[in-house]
């Protein structure tokens, strides 16, 4: 079994998510006292909230270039980025490392794929919604026309993520909001919306939309188990 580097505390929410979610598709797979080997670089999420908002994607970068070199040197073979946003640095975190980055938005888009859908809705924080680094990588690797929520929603979804599911809220009046934002993007021909953003699986269910929903979170954590267990 290969041990696996996650980049996490972005927030600790959803890297815990990430630990149980790879854990548990280890023990399935091999046997019940099975489990991953893991790795774990945790930021403190207020500092890379603080860099994120005053747009200082350099000192972001180097932070993550910094986790990932770390990783490596603890021993981990293939590493993961447990957030979305922070997939902007990706290119630069693999072409710094001698190991296997795995990015989120690959298992995403393969899934969106398989359910034979070609025009996706996403769903972040405001970075991943309005910045090209994720949108692109779906349409140029996967062939996906990818829309995102009008203005009003987008500052919605963002402003939830930060202010409620990071600090581990679960507002109904936000589930509701997000409903909304999710019956929007069908309206518009979404056939599937991509969660991209690994907390608000934390909000979001199946029934709370009209068309298929894509849980980056678990998607990136069974293809490491996938990537782990070989």
């Amino acid at each position: 079994m290969k041990t696996l580097g996650l980049i996490g505390g972005m927030s600790w929410e959803s890297s815990a998510e990430y630990y149980r979610i790879i854990n548990q598709g280890v023990r399935d797979a091999l046997g019940p006292t099975h489990s991953a080997r893991l790795l774990l670089w945790s930021f403190d999420f207020a500092e890379i909230e603080a860099l994120q908002h005053a747009c200082d994607w350099d000192a972001l970068a180097s932070r993550m270039v910094d986790a990932a070199r770390r990783l490596e040197t603890a021993g981990a073979e293939a590493l993961l980025i447990c957030t979305n946003t922070m997939h902007r640095c990706a290119d630069l975190i693999a072409a710094n490392v001698a190991v296997p980055l795995l990015h989120i938005a690959d298992p995403t888009g393969a899934a969106v794929r398989a359910a034979g859908i070609e025009r996706v809705g996403l769903l972040g924080t405001r970075f991943t919604m309005e910045q090209a680094f994720y949108r692109e990588r779906l349409a140029e690797r996967h062939g996906l026309d990818v829309i995102v929520p009008e203005d009003a929603d987008r500052q919605i979804v963002h402003r939830v993520i930060y202010e409620e599911l990071v600090a581990g809220r679960i507002e109904p009046r936000s589930r509701e909001a997000y409903r909304g934002a999710l019956a929007r993007l069908a309206e518009r021909g979404a056939q599937g919306i991509i969660l991209g953003c690994t907390e608000i699986m934390l909000l979001v269910r199946p029934e709370d939309s009209p068309v298929p929903l894509f849980d980056t979170t678990a998607l990136h954590a069974a293809a490491a188990t996938a990537l782990a267990i070989g």
